[in-house]
């Protein structure tokens, strides 16, 4: 059976980290997030730590002050635990409906990225990719780094 409350916690400090990520990406102090917000950086602190749980219109409004879409706080979540008890509680919630459970599907990642935001090349990339005015141009740096991978 799911646990909700371990479940919760993870989830709570995976949207933190997002929020922390994106906040650094764009060179935002938890005081100026804060700000734009109407709340203090110490409740910046708790949002990114996890220990306080993030509300919906909350969110929301992170989400606009951040400029990315609510999607974007729940991206790259595969911690095992929260994964196992996704599918626990999905595998629960469809037998409650007569829906056969699909042993087959996976949720857990394809590939190791789970640090690649940790590293400070790839925040100062980021940053300066974003501070790009025209998108078209964005666009097209984004083209040649493709073309130029090894992973294609």
């Amino acid at each position: 059976m799911i646990q909700p409350h371990a479940a919760a916690s993870a989830i709570d400090a995976h949207v933190g980290k997002r929020i922390r990520l994106r906040r650094t990406l764009l060179g935002l102090s938890q005081e100026k997030l804060g700000e734009a917000l109407g709340i203090t950086f110490q409740q910046i602190q708790k949002y990114e730590r996890g220990a306080n749980r993030v509300g919906a219109s909350r969110l929301y409004h992170i989400a606009c002050a951040l400029d990315v879409p609510i999607s974007f706080f729940f991206d790259d979540m595969h911690s095992a635990e929260v994964v196992s008890n996704k599918q626990a509680h999905f595998s629960e919630t469809r037998k409650s409906f007569g829906a056969p459970a699909d042993k087959n599907v996976s949720v857990a990642p394809t590939s190791d990225t789970k640090n690649i935001f940790k590293k400070q090349e790839t925040l100062e990339l980021v940053r300066v990719y974003y501070s790009i005015p025209d998108a078209q141009m964005r666009r097209k740096i984004l083209e040649l780094m493709q073309t130029m991978s090894v992973s294609r």
